[in-house]
């Protein structure tokens, strides 16, 4: 005769706690979602969470910089040379401060405080060079700073619409 160890209620209290103990184990395995960032031109809309993103406060590190810096967008939008391209970015972005990045060079010196810019779509196609035909295709990065340090990079790909 075998005498049951555990009664029926106890075993699903065991079973019930590793069940929850295995789900949080699997949580913490997952990364924390970044803040996102959003482009819209007329009625298209792509967004995006960053493609590199410190959640402490160290910021990116300076030998990872350039590799986040020149990541290949995966989210794309065709943008006229009339259009106007809305910036977006979260509340918690926004207070840090962020500036806009075409072609790796920046846009602007100072970081912008709000969570939202518009842009010509002209802006971002130019060349720099009198009398040279304007590029193709863009690519567009938005850049989280915090003081002298690098938050987060969302990069974004606008095509020219002809």
């Amino acid at each position: 005769m075998t005498v049951a160890l555990f009664s029926g209620k106890a075993r699903r209290t065991a079973a019930a706690l590793g069940v929850v103990s295995a789900g949080l184990l699997v949580l913490s395995a997952c990364d924390k979602p970044t803040p996102r960032a959003t482009i819209t031109v007329g009625s298209d809309s792509v967004n995006s969470e960053a493609a590199c993103y410190a959640h402490g406060d160290e910021g990116i590190g300076e030998q990872e910089t350039p590799g986040c810096l020149n990541k290949k967008p995966t989210k794309s939008v065709k943008v006229s040379m009339e259009d106007k391209v809305r910036l977006g970015v979260d509340p918690e972005v926004a207070e840090n401060g962020w500036t806009v990045f075409i072609n790796g060079q920046p846009a602007e010196q100072e970081p912008f405080k709000k969570t939202y810019r518009s842009i010509p779509g002209n802006a971002f196609f130019s060349t720099g060079q009198q009398g040279a035909a304007p590029a193709k295709e863009a690519t567009v990065s938005i850049v989280e700073t915090g003081g002298k340090k690098l938050i987060g990079v969302w990069s974004f790909k606008l095509e020219k619409a002809s």
